[in-house]
């Protein structure tokens, strides 16, 4: 009975860890089986669960941005500006038939992140796929390190990604690492780009369109950040950027948010199971690992709604020339389904 309990054990914790994706090297914090990890802190306990998104629009799932504010005791790595670095993946990743990656540090303990690389459209896979995939053929990224980021003992590098098929998640791992060398007192670079996230806006899944949201990419504003502080510059594109603590946001134009999101789990099949072509008609069944209950439908016609700044306005037709339309894309604009 003993050893049937512990196998069983063994088993569901595997079950955990196939799924999706995380970090190995430099280990994400509180990652059991990451590579080089520090001591979990005081009072945490290792994260079973460090392959799940942070967040799922479809299942109405919200974990903070890095998921663990408390951060190790030590550097997870110590790198040098201006060096090339390899990050690396645990060899249990459910690929999603790839997506939109981002490579970013943050010098404020994970409240403002600049991009120091990127991986667009591919995350994992490549190269465009024939058809839906879930087996990864990229499981590291080199890529040098910018020259002027400030040396800094508490620097929080992260990974981040948004899937290309599959429930609609947003995907972040960070690491606690030390920057030494650096020739500057700031870095400036691209905002980290965050969707599929209570307050953000929302990207569907591709369908074989790989520039799905990419504009978001694209149209991210420019800032810089340091270990004296950081400032936005520049645009934004389409939307403001809410505040990661509140989840507040203001889109820059007005415009409808985008649909409640219900019964969108088109995911993907086993590894090693026949993937169907995109496509016209085509038909998607969904594996255990993300099947659930979609998020309820927004209640009540007869609610109150609220625009963009916060202000009351009635539901019923008002009289007076109608308010232009956002020609923006439904995933520009602020999710409208947050029920977490």
């Amino acid at each position: 009975m003993r050893l049937f309990t512990c196998v069983a054990a063994v088993a569901v914790f595997a079950a955990s860890t196939a799924a999706h994706a995380s970090l190995k090297f430099p280990c994400p914090r509180y990652s059991p089986f990451g590579q080089d990890c520090p001591p979990i802190p005081a009072g945490q306990s290792a994260d079973s669960g460090i392959n799940a998104p942070i967040s799922s629009m479809t299942l109405g799932e919200k974990k903070p941005l890095c998921k663990y504010t408390t951060p190790f005791g030590s550097p997870s790595a110590t790198w040098t500006a201006g060096q090339s670095v390899t990050v690396s993946f645990h060899e249990n990743i459910a690929a999603h038939s790839g997506g939109h990656g981002q490579f970013s540090i943050s010098y404020d303990s994970g409240q403002t992140f600049a991009v120091l690389h990127e991986v667009l459209r591919y995350m994992f896979i490549g190269s465009k796929p024939s058809g839906l995939t879930n087996t990864a053929s990229v499981m590291s990224y080199t890529f040098t390190l910018p020259q002027d980021l400030p040396s800094s003992d508490k620097a929080v590098f992260s990974w981040s990604w948004v899937n290309a098929s599959g429930n609609r998640e947003f995907y972040m791992n960070c690491a606690d690492v030390a920057i030494k060398g650096g020739s500057s007192s700031s870095y400036t670079g691209k905002e980290m780009t965050i969707a599929n996230y209570p307050g953000y806006p929302s990207i569907p899944e591709f369908n074989g369109n790989y520039d799905t949201g990419i504009d978001l990419y694209s149209g991210a504003k420019q800032i810089t950040v340091g270990p004296s502080g950081g400032s936005g510059t520049g645009t934004t594109g389409n939307y403001t950027s809410p505040n990661p603590a509140t989840g507040s946001t203001a889109p820059a134009s007005p415009g409808q948010p985008s649909p409640a999101q219900s019964s969108m789990d088109q995911s993907l099949p086993s590894q090693g199971a026949p993937v169907p072509s995109f496509g016209q008609g085509s038909s998607i069944s969904s594996p255990a690992q993300d099947s659930a209950t979609p998020m309820s439908a927004v209640q009540g016609a007869s609610a109150p709604a609220t625009t963009p700044l916060g202000t009351v306005v009635p539901t019923a037709p008002v009289q007076g020339p109608a308010a232009p339309t956002s020609s923006a894309p439904a995933y520009m604009q602020p999710s409208n389904t947050q029920a977490y």
